[in-house]
């Protein structure tokens, strides 16, 4: 029994020991654990063994890569509240959406001061707002509002900080605590930090900046926008460097990156490592210290080296000669060299970890970029080579489709930033990803139009789709007598007769009143009048009665046959983005007067397809009413054939390619020799199928160089504002010509399938 006793004696002591031993440290750790979770949360675990391991850095230099100039998240996150104060807008809780019930969708921009200075970035901002055609002079009528004092840089060094800006918006009496504002930002915050710190208050405004962190970004509120240079085209802008359907040959080098490398600050710990990925051969990494006014203050052993190989290589030529382009983080989140490397089709490789991407809420960036890591660099090289050649031509070709249609200009991405507002507001109307992201862009595929990709001319062909087996005929008459010339009646006979016409709509555009019904021709198919408003432009509206996506635009005193008719339209049909009709015309580039010139001589090279004779996309009327702003249909109504011009450009500028023309009657060609030499400067009698350049139709002149002179001096015009306009010239030149088979050949007439083509 004693002996029993001293056993259990034993075991107990031996448990205690033990539990003393090895779990003395857990229970003092569970005595103080109501003490310890009111302590703040530590970054970095608390190791049981710390005492027996010598320290070598604080948790917060590891936290900050041993850079102490870098802000933890937690030192953002305090940052970002005392910055945004309201960080939980959104569309509906911080915008006032009636003020855009009664006008629509409408931008108005403050008054500039003249004794205010604004940078050149933001005054091509305020212009591209102003060109837009959501801009308006009332701020009764306006939606959204834009501040003349210049935002865009917020750095308390640069000498181009405004002071005393909450001073002066509170002055604003459409202030409103920043509702329905839209600021817009480029640089923020100052050495050594960066913050977000813009220094002053944004209330409830919506911002577009450059460099945004996703912590800060207000998502379905704030835009993202990219880092562009002071020099950046207001409107236009350069080609990309890769053509379209184009592809482009296999390039010397894989992955490329030369730049500044910080030596000290936030940024440097990325660019200080690319070194370790330059192999000399197909992947080159070059980068500098030498900048900055100190830097030799404060040089690594590398810097000497560095700077010598940096001049060894093109900056410019790199990009045209490699595949991938790094695009690190600099002091900021972005930097120039993304848009760089968009242009050069070179398929940027970010490094820039927390950077909420230009756009990304209409951007697939999938598409066009590779987002890495800060921390995985070493990763870069092997990740690059293992993308199938056929997605790199995929993402190259994204490249050029983003840069155009987006980024190029100012002017675009202003009127992207507007766009996604819109957006926002109807969302049932709100463009789809697949429209921003595939050709022709978001800015041309007008959700007000449809938001049924098979409404549109451009996506056939992707949907496996067809455009409808009927069109409308559109006749524009501008008869001077009040009654029906034998021209519009022979037309309307023959347009009737084709098996494609769905109806007639002739719009009334004389200042005396229509015939009556009774003396229009009994035609198979519908005939409507439509009064006109006596505007050139006018015929191009989109009128709610046209229903076919084919539209025949016509004038009065055109001569086609049916069968001309039914070929031309079926030629459309496998071709619905372009414009494909019968009288041609060219444009070209006069060196000596340095100057676009305009020519309708026969030639074998044309761009220009009169709408007098054409067939087209009803989408277009819209495009041209709806896309294009007040001030370049004005224009078209003051200068004589400016119509022609500017739908011709504006298809050319949408689709990229060139019109079509169609065969047309052996009397076409026999017409010219009759004409007054049909020079430039001559006035000539109208060709068949081509309208003459006056609005209302007018005999020849008796003399050369006069009438004829007149219009040819205003469509020369006409051509160069327009193209001014643009910022580039749209129109592509071809010397493409289609026939239907057996055209021209000496076989039996029976065996043609458009036998009235040949005859007189």
């Amino acid at each position: 029994m004693q002996t029993r006793k001293k056993y259990i004696f034993l075991a107990l002591l031996a448990s205690w020991l033990l539990l003393f031993f090895f779990g003395g440290d857990q229970l003092h750790r569970f005595a103080f654990f109501s003490e310890r979770k009111a302590e703040a949360q530590r970054n970095w675990p608390r190791w049981t063994d710390q005492s027996l391991l010598k320290s070598f850095a604080d948790p917060e230099e590891l936290q900050s890569d041993g850079d102490p100039s870098v802000p933890s998240p937690r030192e953002r996150r305090v940052a970002q509240l005392s910055i945004y104060k309201n960080s939980r807008c959104r569309m509906e809780t911080c915008f006032d959406f009636s003020r855009c019930e009664k006008h629509g969708f409408r931008v108005f921009t403050y008054p500039r001061d003249r004794d205010q200075p604004i940078s050149e970035s933001y005054s091509k901002i305020l212009t591209s707002i102003e060109r837009s055609r959501y801009y308006t002079p009332n701020p009764e009528e306006a939606c959204l509002f834009i501040l003349s004092i210049d935002t865009l840089d917020r750095d308390h060094l640069s000498g181009q900080y405004i002071h005393n800006v909450d001073e002066k918006i509170r002055g604003f009496p459409l202030w409103n605590g920043g509702r329905n504002h839209l600021i817009f930002n480029l640089y923020s915050g100052t050495w050594p930090n960066y913050t977000e710190d813009l220094g002053f208050d944004i209330g409830q405004a919506i911002l577009a900046k450059a460099s945004f962190y996703t912590e800060s970004f207000r998502p379905g509120f704030d835009i993202s926008i990219p880092l562009f240079p002071k020099d950046h085209p207001q409107h236009g802008g350069e080609r990309g460097w890769l053509y379209q359907d184009s592809v482009p040959p296999k390039k010397k080098y894989l992955l490329v990156f030369k730049g500044k490398r910080y030596l000290t600050g936030i940024g440097s710990g990325t660019r200080n490592a690319l070194h370790h990925i330059h192999n000399g051969k197909d992947i080159i990494s070059l980068t500098t210290c030498k900048h900055g006014k100190d830097w030799e203050r404060h040089k690594d052993t590398r810097c000497d080296k560095d700077n010598l190989n940096y001049e060894k290589f093109d900056y410019q030529e790199l990009l045209h000669n490699s595949t991938f382009c790094i695009v690190p983080r600099g002091r900021r989140l972005g930097s120039f060299r993304f848009l760089e490397a968009l242009q050069a089709a070179c398929i940027p490789v970010l490094l820039s970890d927390g950077w909420e991407l230009p756009f990304a809420e209409a951007i697939d960036w999938g598409k066009a970029a590779v987002v890495g890591n800060e921390r995985l660099l070493l990763q870069i090289p092997s990740a690059v080579r293992c993308i199938h050649p056929e997605r790199v031509l995929a993402f190259q070709q994204q490249t050029q489709f983003l840069w155009d249609a987006y980024f190029s200009s100012v002017d675009k991405i202003v009127h992207t930033t507007l766009e996604i507002i819109k957006d926002r507001l109807l969302q049932h109307r709100s463009r789809s990803r697949f429209l921003w992201n595939t050709l022709p862009g978001g800015l041309l595929a007008l959700p007000d139009f449809s938001t049924y990709l098979g409404d549109f001319p451009f996506y056939h062909l992707q949907r496996g789709s067809s455009p409808s087996k009927k069109f409308t005929a559109f006749i524009r008459a501008t008869s001077m007598a009040g009654s029906l010339s034998q021209p519009i009646l022979r037309l309307i006979q023959a347009v009737s007769g084709s098996q494609y016409c769905a109806q007639i709509l002739v719009l009334w555009s004389s200042e005396k009143p229509s015939p009556p019904s009774g003396k229009w021709p009994q035609t198979t198919v519908p005939l409507t009048v439509i009064q006109g408003r006596g505007k050139v432009s006018d015929r191009f509206f989109p009128y709610a009665a046209i229903q076919t996506d084919a539209v025949l635009s016509l004038d009065e005193h055109t001569s086609l046959s049916t069968s001309e008719v039914d070929f031309a339209f079926v030629v459309w049909r496998s071709f619905p983005e372009r414009i494909v009709g019968f009288p041609a015309q060219s444009h070209f580039w006069d060196a000596e007067q340095r100057r676009w010139g305009y020519t309708s001589k026969w030639t074998n090279e044309l761009s220009i397809i009169l709408t007098t004779a054409a067939f087209y996309h009803r989408y277009y009327h819209s495009l041209f009413t709806e896309y294009l702003p007040a001030r370049l249909r004005e224009l078209v109504d003051g200068l004589a054939a400016c119509e022609d011009l500017l739908m011709n450009i504006l298809v050319a500028a949408v689709t990229k390619l060139p019109p079509i023309k169609v065969a047309q009657r052996k009397q076409h060609k026999e017409a010219v020799p009759q004409q007054v030499g049909r020079e430039d400067g001559d006035a000539g009698t109208p060709l068949a199928g081509e309208r003459s350049p006056s609005p209302a139709w007018s005999p020849p002149a008796k003399g050369k160089g006069t009438a004829g002179g007149r219009h040819l001096s205003q469509q020369q015009d006409c051509l160069n504002q327009l193209a001014d306009w643009f910022g580039y010239m749209p129109l592509v030149s071809s010397q493409l010509r289609l026939d239907p088979v057996l055209f021209k050949d000496q076989v039996s007439i029976l065996r043609k399938k458009y036998p009235h083509l040949d005859k007189p």
